[in-house]
């Protein structure tokens, strides 16, 4: 009988380990996936960038990361949630909330890591006072960044918007004074304005930091305005919210705003990149 329940015993034990979280062979858990390798989707320039700065001094902590780097702002969110990502690095607070808002995402971020000032570029005009009555300025679809935008030409005394409404979320539609009567085109992918850039001499073409570094602008030099380092448009490590206290998303955090990180941010952006400490929700 002893010899019976020692058997039985050792049979659970084997099958309770089988079972469980624990490593395989492989260094794999029960789902499959590597437990210290950590798959991060980000923006090719500057995000993918940094995370391969830091990926040496991961691997020291014992994690790996995977950089898939995309170039949209849609498909990085979508293989979050679907577990194709554990998390990714290419938006700021605005948006990652309007995209939660619009899909029901249970997405969240862990802190912030850097500011990209926006831009407003032009091939033919180079400085605010030359900016000529009724030109055209082209923008991003991506409505979170309306707000961004607008609030960035009102600081520099080109429209007024209605101080009843809430800047981070304004539209053309709450702009009460238009001296120079643009015209805000709303109306292009957000990836496409630097070929825009090139094609348009006299329009505005606001661009994101990310596509301007890309496409081998300066933003500090080539830029007619640009936004301050002020700036509340963190960009974030974003997760899944059952993630957002995992260890080791919180060690992805403290290398990427580790003083190594924000010097060499510092370094190779000159400003057109500016690191931030991310207060955490």
């Amino acid at each position: 009988m002893k010899k019976i329940i020692a058997l039985v015993s050792l049979l659970l034990i084997v099958l309770l380990a089988a079972c469980g979280g624990e490593k395989d062979s492989n260094g794999k858990n029960a789902e499959g996936k590597e437990s210290n390798v950590l798959v991060v989707g980000a923006s090719s320039v500057p995000h993918a960038e940094i995370l391969e700065e830091a990926k040496p001094i991961l691997e020291e902590k014992g994690i790996t990361i995977k950089i898939e780097p995309y170039e949209d702002y849609v498909l990085p969110n979508d293989d979050l949630e679907n577990g194709t990502l554990d998390a990714n690095f290419f938006q700021h607070i605005p948006y990652l909330k309007d995209t939660v808002e619009k899909t029901g995402y249970d997405l969240d971020y862990v802190a912030g890591i850097h500011i990209e000032p926006m831009g407003v570029y032009s091939k033919g005009i180079s400085n605010i006072d030359d900016i000529p009555n009724g030109t055209e300025v082209l923008l991003s679809n991506s409505v979170p960044d309306h707000g961004r935008i607008l609030t960035l030409f009102e600081a520099n005394g080109l429209i007024k918007l209605d101080e009843n409404v809430d800047k981070s979320k304004a539209t053309i539609d709450d702009i009460v004074e238009n001296p120079k009567e643009l015209k805000f085109s709303p109306d292009y992918a957000a990836e496409l304005l630097p070929e825009l850039y090139e094609s348009e001499d006299d329009t505005l073409v606001v661009i994101n930091t990310n596509f301007a570094l890309q496409a081998g602008l300066d933003p500090q030099k080539d830029s007619v305005f640009i936004e301050d380092g002020d700036s509340p448009y963190v960009n974030v490590i974003a997760v899944r919210s059952e993630d957002k206290n995992n260890e080791n998303m919180k060690t992805l955090v403290e290398v990427l705003q580790s003083k190594e990180i924000q010097d060499f941010i510092l370094e190779k952006y000159k400003g057109a990149v500016v690191p931030v400490g991310g207060e955490s929700k």
